[in-house]
């Protein structure tokens, strides 16, 4: 196995570090919540049907153009504003191509609902007349997908699904009729759906174009969960001017009812609709249906409640009999992220499993009947990118040198595996459809993204983004240094970090520190790649407290991913308790250092880490002289089934576990806090909020809250996220300075 050129010791390693020009510019923090140093990435990369070419969406979102895999260069330009003959349009949000390549949906005015759903108006463009028309009159659209022969298009609109039969002047037939707010959904994912098992649509052709399936959703008994809505600013919205109002949707918490699923299909033809038999039970999960190359077979995905079986049963559409194909089943509860790199192809599926207790991958045929395991190395299967059906080459991403780096490779038939990405760091690819080429991004710690075109076996072509401008601009900055640590806590367990020192870095002067984590099951925010921080970009915000006079540490606890199912679930029904414990041995660890003024140590996180933020200034030890907490879950009775469950299962069935959290440790709360939320956020709800500081005012601590009017989970819009940066900073400047 090829050895990390990493050197880990218990104590810091001068390794990776960006050496910044101490005479150099500050940082505005403004700048930095603005996006001034976001690298430049390729955008909306789709490979094409003739696997020698990809589409691409033009900087300026004018155009959609079609490079070489082989040169880089351009091809042709598939689409454009300025000469398509139809309808007329400014710019373009994205673009579906047609599984034969003739035609493309044009997507503009998107409209965001959620975090994977939105509306938008679509286009139909034929490529080879340049005409551009509606894809429908009706209204906005969700989730449009193409039939496989391409002649057809289905969507959903208010929660029913539509079908454009393109051959016919775009007939436009409504399918079903069901559907209504807050009660029946046909084709797109409930709430909890969408956010827990990542996914936007729920609906599919059959491979012969002649069968429509999709998973309805009856959340009637679910209940629901109102916020309540303000004018504001940036948006606005004038109808509350006077009043507020509200917004009510279907939530469900740990222990009550979900959606109750169930599958159908419409025949194309017959117009006649029926009821897929899928074995499920009563309170189980239906998280996928995907389409085989199989007209007769489609893949629909079960889960338990529990999470710990996954199931993919065969459906035909016609007799809506079910045959089991693959029943894995590993301990305590199967990570979401499966259910997305599951491949099904022409003759086999791919699927990924911890059955052995690493993330690996085992190939079957259509049938279930498993063929190999690819993967049997110590290390976990991180991406899945494809399988091709001439070679039996499967190609992946995985760490095999180590849980901070992450390598492109590809396990051949003969049972050969190979690292086929060139550099240490965070390789991940885009493949052509043949798999002759692929788009490979990487970066490192102290280097921004780059995209090389390779060929299959790894060889470098060509560099299609460098961001050496962005180097070039962040030179003339007063940047630290960046640098990977481990070391081992009182418990016996090894932990990875990074730490930001100051570019005038002093080892005889004693600094306050801020520690950044979120720590969450299956996260990792140590990596070795440029996307680190609390605000991402090279830890921009990270350099920015540096020239504040502090240094920043980042530390991922027990329950982090990239290290195998022991380490990431031994947090399992017992969420918060040795994740805290690890954040409070780092910062007994960093009060050990020379350099650490540990009277002056503060810690800080997002959503989970905001949870975490709360747990360890609750620990019990003293050791965190003020922390922030950011949209924080602070009991997991108030957070959605689906995700809680998969870690802590119900309340009924767990109650000791979920009674160890924030609000009970109210009262042990050491250091000056913070915590900030947003009133709409529809992820976590600030009724966890609410709840905390209530505890807090209960038990006499002191605190401060920020409120931010009609802000989501991610809590920007207009200024905010520069107000909440520069809050959160004066906080530790109050309190650590």
């Amino acid at each position: 196995m090829y050895r990390n050129s990493f050197v880990w010791a218990v104590g810091l390693c001068l390794m990776l570090s960006f050496h910044g020009i101490h005479a150099g510019e500050k940082l505005s923090l403004k700048d930095i919540t603005r996006g001034e140093f976001r690298s430049e990435e390729m955008q909306a990369v789709c490979p094409l049907a003739d696997g020698e070419t990809y589409g691409q969406m033009s900087s300026d979102s004018k155009r959609v153009e079609s490079y070489s895999f082989r040169t880089g260069q351009r091809v042709a330009v598939l689409f454009d504003v300025a000469s398509a003959r139809g309808a007329q349009l400014d710019r373009i949000d994205d673009y579906i191509m047609s599984p034969d390549g003739r035609r493309m949906l044009i997507q503009t005015q998107t409209k965001p609902i959620y975090r994977h759903s939105f509306t938008a108006v679509y286009y139909i463009y034929d490529i080879r007349n340049n005409k551009l028309e509606p894809l429908s009159d009706g209204g906005p659209q969700q989730t449009p997908v193409f039939s496989p022969d391409g002649n057809q298009v289905a969507f959903v609109r208010d929660n029913n699904i539509y079908l454009v039969k393109l051959l016919f002047d775009r007939a436009e037939s409504q399918l079903t009729k069901d559907g209504k707010r807050n009660e029946i959904i046909n084709g797109i994912p409930d709430w909890v759906y969408e956010e827990e098992f990542s996914t936007n649509s729920s609906m599919v052709f059959s491979a012969d174009s002649k069968q429509i399936l999709w998973i309805r959703y009856d959340e009637r008994a679910v209940r629901q969960y109102t916020m309540q809505l303000f004018k504001g600013m940036k948006p606005e919205y004038s109808e509350f001017a006077e009043y507020p109002g509200d917004y009510t949707y279907k939530y469900p918490v740990p222990g009550q009812l979900n959606s109750k699923v169930s599958v159908w299909s419409y025949d194309i033809q017959s117009h006649q609709t029926r009821q897929i038999e899928v074995p499920l039970d009563a309170d189980g999960y239906i998280p996928r249906i995907k389409a085989t190359s199989d007209p007769k077979k489609i893949a629909i995905f079960t889960m338990n409640r529990r999470q710990d079986q996954l199931r993919i049963y065969m459906a035909d559409p016609l007799s809506t009999v079910c045959q089991l194909a693959i029943e894995d089943r590993v301990e305590k509860y199967i990570n979401e992220n499966v259910l997305e790199d599951i491949l099904i192809t022409d003759k086999h599926i791919l699927l990924p499993s911890e059955r052995d207790g690493y993330n690996h991958l085992y190939l079957y045929n259509l049938n279930g009947q498993l063929l190999r395991q690819i993967v049997t190395e110590k290390y976990v299967v991180k991406a899945v990118y494809g399988f091709d059906e001439k070679t039996g080459d499967a190609y992946f991403a995985a760490n095999p040198n180590g849980p901070l780096e992450q390598q492109v490779m590809v396990a051949h038939a003969n049972g050969k595996v190979e690292i086929l990405s060139k550099q240490p760091g965070v390789n991940n690819a885009i493949f052509s459809q043949n798999y002759k080429y692929f788009i490979n991004s990487w970066s490192d710690i102290n280097h921004p993204v780059q995209y090389t075109l390779c060929q299959n076996n790894g060889k470098i072509l060509l560099t299609l983004i460098d961001n050496h401008k962005l180097q070039q601009e962040l030179a003339g900055y007063e940047l630290g240094t960046k640098e990977f640590f481990s070391f081992t806590t009182s418990e016996g367990v090894q932990l990875n970090g990074w730490i930001v020192k100051p570019a005038d870095f002093n080892p005889h002067q004693k600094y306050p520190v801020i520690m950044y984590q979120y720590g969450g099951p299956g996260s990792q925010q140590v990596l070795n790649q440029w996307g680190i921080g609390m605000n991402g970009n090279g830890a921009i915000l990270e350099h920015y407290l540096c020239q504040q006079g502090y240094i920043c540490v980042c530390v991922d606890n027990r329950g982090t991913g990239g290290r195998g199912a022991d380490f990431e679930k031994c947090t399992y029904l017992r969420l918060g308790e040795l994740e805290s414990r690890d954040q409070v041995e780092t910062a007994l660890w960093l009060g050990s250092q020379s350099y650490v003024n540990k009277e002056r140590i503060g810690i800080w996180g997002w959503s989970y880490g905001g949870w975490n933020t709360l747990m360890s200034m609750s620990e019990g030890r003293p050791v965190f002289c003020a922390g922030v907490a950011i949209a924080p879950p602070t009991n997991w009775r108030y957070y959605d089934s689906i995700y809680t469950e998969r870690y802590m299962r119900t309340p009924q069935e767990n109650a000791s576990g979920y009674d160890v959290n924030p609000i009970a440790r109210a009262s042990q709360l050491h250091g000056a806090l913070l915590i900030c939320h947003g009133l709409a956020d529809d992820n976590v709800h600030y009724q966890n909020t609410a709840e905390y500081v209530e505890a807090l005012v209960q038990a006499d601590k002191d605190f401060r809250q920020l409120v931010y009017t009609n802000r989501n989970h991610s809590i920007f819009g207009g200024n905010t996220r520069n107000h909440l940066f520069r809050q959160a900073i004066n906080h530790f400047n109050d309190n650590l300075k």
